[in-house]
């Protein structure tokens, strides 16, 4: 049974991730290269649940009891009883590879490793840990506390017990689990990042400005946002490395990143986070870049 979980990344997602396990009565670590940054997530979730106790959604003695359960560290050592690490770090295999090493140092024998990686094959990953069977991908969607949707990804060498207990935290977190194959992007990015891309390519080509583009793909295919709008929204960088993925993985030209998404992420207008991307985030309201 998975009664204490690690969050490793304070991102959007680590910060969502670590959101639901304690709302869900579990006990979570949480860890980033710095302590700041992990208590500025950790903030970032009172804020969130200071909003629930305004809407009556939650009291605010359940709102300490969730954040009772979220505990900063500042080490890997502290990883140690933990029944669950999920990584949650930039979309780069190095990266990745690094912080399983360290967590396998250190990590009980039956502690299972999660990925909650967007692209990158699961298998690989865990063909650098000493618990292969025991490493799962877990994939969220963003925003983490809202969507529904988690893929499970089975490495090629998952064993059918760490399968079940992944999914049945899963449910536990109330997401509901699909089943994804070990392929370049699983399926959500596989179907979703092309049609981003392609969005961008109209855009590079002329075809569309930014606004159109956006209000035609909402109004005429009932998209509750628009595909530059929700680039912005998940980072033009991982837009990027997803493609990047896709494009060497499945060495079809149709996956081939559009030289404008290059050259956004290369200036850093990376969308909602760095300020700019599509649109300008500067002022009260956001504004077409093209």
């Amino acid at each position: 049974m998975i009664e204490k979980i690690a969050v490793i990344g304070t991102g959007q997602m680590g910060t969502g991730i670590a959101h639901i396990c304690a709302m869900a009565g579990i006990e979570t670590l949480i860890l980033d290269v710095s302590r700041e940054r992990a208590e500025a997530a950790k903030q970032s979730i009172s804020v969130t649940l200071e909003k629930r106790v305004a809407r009556d959604k939650m009291t605010e003695t359940e709102r300490q009891a969730v954040l009772d359960r979220l505990t900063i560290i500042e080490d890997y050592p502290a990883l140690a009883d933990c029944d669950l690490v999920i990584e949650s770090v930039t979309e780069a295999v190095d990266a990745k590879r690094a912080i399983f090493d360290k967590v396998c140092a250190v990590l009980k024998p039956e502690g299972i490793l999660a990925t909650n990686t967007s692209s990158i094959s699961v298998t690989k990953l865990a063909a650098n840990t000493d618990r292969p069977g025991m490493f799962m991908g877990m994939h969220f969607m963003n925003p983490v506390p809202v969507m529904k949707l988690v893929e499970l990804i089975r490495g090629l060498a998952t064993d059918e017990e760490t399968y079940v207990q992944i999914r049945e935290l899963t449910l536990k977190l109330k997401k509901i689990p699909v089943n994804a194959e070990d392929f370049p992007a699983f399926i959500v990015n596989r179907v979703l990042l092309p049609m981003i891309n392609e969005a961008v390519y109209t855009l590079y080509e002329g075809v569309g400005s930014v606004e159109s583009i956006d209000s035609a793909m909402r109004l005429g295919a009932n998209h509750p946002m628009g595909p530059l709008e929700l680039a912005d929204f998940i980072g033009l960088d991982i837009c990027l490395a997803v493609m990047q993925v896709l494009y060497e993985g499945l060495a079809d030209t149709k996956y081939r990143p559009c030289p404008l998404l290059v050259k956004y992420v290369e200036a850093g207008w990376l969308g909602r986070k760095s300020g700019r991307g599509f649109y300008d985030y500067s002022g009260d309201e956001p504004v077409a870049t093209r």
